[in-house]
């Protein structure tokens, strides 16, 4: 049974890449999840008895596309810790989503590859695949086919940015044409671009893998000289995108309907006055920026560019590059500083989303990270820092024109998806920036009664009712969930057990 389209004045809000991935999306369930992503499932929100009555809804294991012997292994642990029956259900069937459904592996120029789709959509994002996989580095040294597997992504990160770093998303070797939404853009397309929408975490993305990955496995086997060569292009493309002088060889433009698929402006995007920060002319939503200095991605550039610096020293004992990947750091933490900070009145500051360097600032939020709601979460600061929790409260309020408080339940949308849809992965970023039981267990709550029988995360849901969601196939979002029930297992583990736990999660 294919996931249920959502009522004509939802779909007509949706863009057409999303209504896209509603068209073609049963095929690769098929392809991909022979057992399907939406059979008939125990009623959300009321659980039944026993956990015996909610069944699996992983692929039969001779159909999964990557087996891991540790995930499988943590997987048997983390559930054992879970009193909720249909909490554990979800985590059983979303935390090896990506692994179970969206991997394929092989080799590359005599060197390990590993291609990697969002889900619904039959490409690599070099975003979503880095997310995707990000909840099980802390297992990779303990599974040397896990490391392998990482070992092959980091390369294919490596070949996609040496092919273009301003494309956003990728397609498998042998398919030349485009994404279909993309034919008619006007842009420098390659064969083997999907996309090519600028986004500044399509770059950093790669590197906050590639650095967890070294941190927690110390292989240094897949940073070659390919991937070095792919980390100059990145240092190179950010400061272009800087436009100091002139404003750089990227431009984009979309037949569309929609003003969020395309650029004004020849392809350029709207003006801004350089000040050092980097212009990302879409957001992590694919959507067009309002003022292309965003705020999270100029932070979370900072802080991968940092990681960078400390890899290419330790691994590479190349000062030189590590010295200018810190000196361009400083000077976007530096502009971003000085012209991204709001205020209210006498209020203390807290972070805009967007700004243009004329004194224009944005106040909003979108549920894709990086958000504001998720800059702890990528480390870009702490979760105490009190710049970050009073935008973290303001994101999470009706000052931001996305935030959403409905029948079912609270969180933030996107632009992507139009009025009153909220994002899963908001609610996760939430709770995972959250030291308040009570915030969470409302969080894993939510989560719970969501998921509309599927039995995974969603795209975005509405408000009031969940069954009309778009994307029942979107791995980040499972993967990040499952970040979210190790994280609680490892810092909260008493919202996880024991009756009362469960009692608060039946609401």
């Amino acid at each position: 049974m294919t996931s249920p389209l959502p009522p004509f004045p939802l779909q007509q809000r949706l863009s057409r890449r999303t209504l896209l991935r509603f068209i073609t999306h049963t095929a690769g369930i098929a392809l991909l999840n022979p057992i399907g992503l939406a059979q008939s499932a125990p009623r959300a929100g009321n659980p039944p008895a026993s956990s015996s009555d909610f069944i699996s809804r992983r692929p039969p294991q001779a159909q999964r596309r990557f087996v891991s012997a540790a995930v499988e292994q943590h997987l048997i642990h983390i559930k054992a810790k879970i009193a909720d029956p249909e909490l554990a259900w979800l985590f059983e069937n979303c935390y090896p989503n990506t692994l179970d459904t969206t991997v394929s592996t092989g080799t590359r120029n005599g060197k390990p590859d590993t291609f990697i789709i969002t889900g619904d959509i039959q490409a690599l994002w070099l975003r979503d695949s880095a997310a995707q996989l990000q909840a099980y580095v802390p297992l990779a040294r303990h599974d040397p086919a896990l490391r392998r597997l990482f070992h092959g992504l980091i390369q294919r990160h490596a070949a996609c940015i040496r092919l273009d770093p301003y494309a956003n998303a990728f397609l498998p070797d042998g398919v030349s044409s485009p994404l279909k939404w993309s034919v008619n853009d006007v842009t420098q397309m390659q064969p083997g671009i999907g996309e090519r929408k600028w986004e500044i975490d399509s770059l950093c993305y790669p590197i906050r893998l590639a650095h967890a990955y070294w941190r927690a496995s110390d292989d240094i086997a897949p940073f070659d000289e390919d991937w070095r060569q792919a980390m100059h292009i990145v240092l190179r493309t950010f400061s272009e995108q800087q436009r100091l002088q002139t404003p750089g060889p990227y431009t984009f433009q979309r037949p569309a309907l929609r003003a969020t698929e395309t650029l004004m402006l020849e392809g350029y995007g709207a003006p801004t006055r350089p000040n050092g920060m980097l212009h990302s002319m879409f957001r992590p939503s694919d959507d067009a920026c309002t003022y292309p200095l965003s705020v999270p991605e100029n932070l979370f550039a900072v802080i991968t560019l940092r990681q960078l610096a400390a890899m290419s020293e330790a691994i590479h004992h190349d000062a030189a590059f590590a010295s200018q990947c810190r000196s361009l750091a400083h000077e976007i933490a530096q502009a971003t500083q000085q012209l991204g900070l709001m205020h209210d009145a006498d209020t203390p500051p807290f972070w805009a989303y967007e700004v243009d360097g004329y004194g224009n600032q944005l106040f909003m939020d979108d549920a894709n990270a990086p958000s504001l709601l998720s800059l702890a979460y990528l480390g870009c600061c702490t979760s105490t820092d009190p710049v970050f929790l009073r935008t973290r409260d303001l994101a999470w309020s009706a000052r931001n024109p996305y935030f959403c408080q409905g029948r079912a339940a609270v969180g933030v949308g996107s632009p992507h998806t139009g009025r009153n849809t909220i994002w899963p992965m908001s609610i996760i970023h939430y709770a995972l920036s959250s030291h308040d039981d009570t915030q969470i267990q409302r969080c894993l709550h939510w989560l719970k009664t969501t998921h509309a029988g599927t039995g995974f995360m969603h795209e975005a849901f509405h408000q009031d009712d969940p069954s009309t969601f778009t994307r029942s196939w979107f791995a980040w979002a499972n993967s990040l969930f499952g970040e979210l029930i190790v994280d609680l297992a490892q810092r909260k583990p008493h919202l996880l057990g024991g009756n009362r736990s469960a009692a608060l999660l039946n609401g």
